[in-house]
C-alpha cells in the first residue's frame, strides 16, 4: 500500500506541475493562498491544508485528468445482469475505464481544459473518493484503494510544500509536452524538465 501510494504522489505531482507550467496563472493563484495562509518564514504543515483549497482543487483536478491508473483493477461479476442494454453474464471480469468516465463531455464541460476552479463551482461537492461515479481515480466501493487516504494526504501536503518553496518556469518558456504512455501506470512519455529556484528565506532551507 506504501508503495502503491508513494508511486501516485509522484506520478500526480509530475502530471501536476506539467499542467500549471502551461497554465502559469494557475501556479501564480497557488502561491498567492499559500503566501495569504502560511506566509513566508516557515513550511507547510498538516494542519494547515484544510485551508488551501485552491490546491486541493488543483490535486482534484490533476487526479481527474490523469489518473495514476487509468483503468481499473479487474472486476468480476457475482451475478448476471443488463446494462446499456447489453447481456453480462455472471462471472464475467470487467475492467473500467476510469480515464474516459473523467474525461466524459456529458460530466466534465471542456473536459480537456485544466480548469482547478471547477471544484471550487460547479463540482465543488465532486469528491474524489469514489462516491461520485464521474470521479474515481482510486476506484469505488468496498475494493477501492486501501492506499487512498494515505494517497491523498501525501498529495495534497507534497504539492503545497512545492509550490510554497519553489518557482518553477521551464527552461524555454515554451509549452510542456503532456503526452502520456500507453499502460496500466499513467505515465508522463517524456521528462519533466523544469528550473527550481528558492522563493523563501534562506535560512529554511538549512
Amino acid at each position: 500500500m506504501i508503495l502503491a501510494g508513494s508511486d501516485t504522489t509522484t506520478v500526480t505531482l509530475i502530471w501536476g506541475l506539467s499542467l500549471m507550467l502551461n497554465k502559469p496563472h494557475i501556479l501564480k493563484k497557488a502561491q498567492e493562498e499559500l503566501d495569504t495562509y502560511i506566509g513566508r518564514d516557515r513550511f507547510v504543515n498538516e494542519t494547515d491544508i484544510g485551508k488551501l483549497v485552491y490546491i486541493q482543487a488543483i490535486v482534484k483536478e490533476t487526479l481527474r485528468m490523469y489518473p495514476p491508473a487509468p483503468l481499473s483493477a479487474p472486476r468480476e461479476l457475482s451475478e448476471s445482469c443488463s446494462i446499456g442494454g447489453y447481456d453480462i453474464p455472471k462471472g464475467t471480469r470487467l475492467i473500467i475505464n476510469l480515464h474516459k468516465i473523467q474525461r466524459d463531455p456529458k460530466k466534465w464541460p471542456e473536459p480537456s481544459e485544466f480548469n482547478p476552479e471547477r471544484f471550487l463551482t460547479t463540482h465543488k461537492d465532486v469528491d474524489v473518493r469514489g462516491q461520485h461515479f464521474e470521479l474515481m481515480p482510486f476506484g469505488s466501493g468496498r475494493r477501492s484503494c486501501p492506499g487512498t487516504s494515505f494517497a491523498l494526504h501525501m498529495l495534497y501536503l507534497t504539492m503545497s510544500n512545492f509550490l510554497h518553496a519553489f518557482d518553477f518556469s521551464t527552461p524555454s518558456n515554451g509549452l510542456i509536452d503532456l503526452t502520456g504512455t500507453v499502460g496500466l501506470t499513467n505515465i508522463k512519455s517524456t521528462p519533466l524538465e523544469a528550473l527550481v529556484s528558492p522563493r523563501l528565506a534562506p535560512e529554511l532551507y538549512n
